[in-house]
């Protein structure tokens, strides 16, 4: 459908004379690579003004946009400011290609006519920005990225052949500045790709990468009329995958609903393998997939939409009663699991080695808290690493009688709570596995903490939440004569806490979980060796504020 109607006038008025004036341009500057002369390089860097001011129009007029308009197509409106930084990125790059031309002396060793047929195809494509921007073809702009492609093997081929020479004569600094006359116009092509992935963000609805673009088609390979695929931004995690819903039909015409996640390829790997493995140990807790890609280094899933709200959704804005069935139903499927999934085998959920090593993260965030031991009044106050180390020394001696299958990213946006169906979900399984319990009840308990919430009410239901999975998963332990699950617990809160901070921007919120860890650690280790059965969480002080 053509979007001309929605965009401003301002917009695209200037956003036309800023592509004449780019034709032009380009057109002075294969002039210039026919037939180098000083008069056309002069009348090329004359023109450096127009782009420019053409450009920042543009964006103003996008930027008033945005301002002024009640509901503004703001994906839109950032989708046409980026082909205008880049349209202005194609006038600078070929200025500065002639301005490296210009310092030859030896002008048949630039090999100029050779530049000719790849500045024609840049030309050409600019030609049909216009066009890709009014129709939202994306196939137009699919065509206008893979220009890179084209500029990529241009590049290669006279690299190879500025190389050679170089070997051959003694004039290697004329060959050095048509080295850098070729970059500048091989750079064209990121341009050109820029301004690709701005049009097919527009498209589809989200900011979307070039290779993200053909993966998504790849891993929709099975449904129709994908050149009407649109994406709804959901989340960006971490590790930098990125995760969307996607409206698509299928054959008949029926909206088919499907999250698409993609990203680092091992990582997505193992988010495959995760899933599968609980639809293996645990059928209907995961979703199901629905299409697997791989593309280089990375890859992409398909997955089945799940219905509902996310517990951390809950437990901000959810009434007292949604929550307390929620809860209900979340206990009940996680002891399901656990008895479900029980084996025989011990395990170790090294809390400690894990904090060992993010510790630095939280350091580079909080360099104020890094340092050694102090002295408080003649009351030596041990460094944290070293409260680590000799409750890590104290973690390896106390493994899990026995272990089971575990999330392992039991954070509360990892779960999900259908009401229609009163059923529970589980999300990004990529570190599932077997492990002691204890590892995913910590993390849980943690992440109902850290939400940077400071209505006195909302942190009452948080603390209310933590503990609830506390006491149901002590209780569990009991029936399972597991005597030291609130030590190995508590090592999994301190880690948690302290960890956590490295997502922690806010210094005071910081300040209190890691105080936190450090009580923990430090009442950890006052336990006699051999007494560790004994030691009771202090829960309700731990979690409110």
């Amino acid at each position: 459908m053509p979007n001309t109607a929605a965009q401003p006038d301002a917009i695209a008025e200037n956003m036309s004379f800023l592509l004449a004036e780019i034709d032009g341009q380009l057109s002075r500057l294969a002039d210039y690579f026919g037939r180098p002369r000083e008069e056309t390089a002069s009348q090329l860097m004359q023109r450096a003004g127009y782009s420019s001011n053409l450009s920042a129009r543009v964006r103003k007029a996008c930027l008033t946009a945005m301002i002024r308009k009640k509901k503004p197509d703001t994906l839109r409106l950032q989708g046409i400011d980026t082909v205008a930084r880049n349209l202005d990125l194609l006038s600078r790059l070929g200025r500065r290609a002639v301005d490296q031309a210009e310092q030859i002396n030896r002008v048949k060793l630039l090999r100029a006519d050779a530049y000719v047929p790849p500045l024609a195809l840049v030309r050409n494509t600019v030609a049909t920005i216009q066009s890709a921007l009014d129709s939202g073809n994306s196939k137009r702009a699919v065509e206008i990225g893979q220009a890179r492609k084209e500029l990529t093997v241009f590049h290669d081929r006279l690299f190879r052949t500025y190389t050679r020479d170089m070997t051959d004569t003694k004039h290697t600094e004329d060959l050095a500045y048509a080295l850098l006359a070729l970059n500048e116009v091989t750079r064209m092509g990121e341009a050109l790709q820029g301004i690709s992935e701005a049009i097919l963000s527009i498209n589809i609805g989200q900011n979307v990468q070039f290779e993200r673009y053909f993966t998504l088609r790849s891993v929709l390979n099975g449904v129709s009329n994908k050149e009407k695929i649109t994406l709804k931004p959901l989340a960006e995690t971490r590790s930098g995958s990125a995760i969307s819903n996607v409206s698509v039909k299928d054959t008949d015409g029926n909206p088919v609903p499907a999250v698409f996640k993609d990203g680092d390829r091992r990582k997505v790997k193992q988010e495959r393998v995760g899933v599968k493995s609980w639809n293996s140990v645990y059928p209907g807790l995961a979703p199901e997939i629905l299409s697997y890609e791989k593309n280089g280094g990375s890859a992409a899933l398909l997955i089945e939409h799940l219905e509902g709200q996310t517990f951390e959704d809950i437990v901000i804005s959810g009434d007292d009663a949604a929550l307390a069935t929620a809860s209900k139903a979340l206990h009940k499927t996680v002891r399901d699991i656990w008895r479900t999934t029980r084996t025989d085998e011990p395990a170790e959920m090294g809390a400690m080695e894990q904090l060992a090593k993010r510790m630095p993260d939280v350091y580079r965030l909080h360099p104020h808290r890094a340092g050694g031991s102090q002295n408080l009044n003649g009351v030596r106050i041990a460094d944290f690493d070293d409260l680590v180390a000799e409750a890590q020394a104290r973690e390896v001696r106390l493994p899990a009688p026995f272990s089971v299958y575990i999330h392992g990213d039991f954070n509360l946006d990892n779960v999900i709570y259908d009401a229609v169906n009163k059923k529970i979900r589980f999300i990004d399984l990529h570190r599932s596995r077997y492990m002691d319990y204890a590892q995913d009840v910590s993390v849980f308990m943690v992440s109902n903490y850290r939400l940077q919430v400071i209505d006195n009410a909302t942190r009452i239901r948080i603390a209310r939440v933590a503990a609830d999975m506390h006491a149901m998963a002590t209780k569990f332990a009991r029936r399972e004569k597991d005597v030291t699950f609130e030590y190995r617990l508590a090592l999994g809160l301190a880690r948690s806490f302290a960890s956590s901070t490295r997502f922690v921007v806010d210094q005071k919120h910081a300040q209190r979980m890691l105080m936190r860890a450090r009580y923990i650690l430090e009442t950890l280790l006052k336990v006699p060796e051999g007494r560790e059965a004994r030691f009771r969480l202090p829960v309700k002080e731990l979690f409110h504020d």
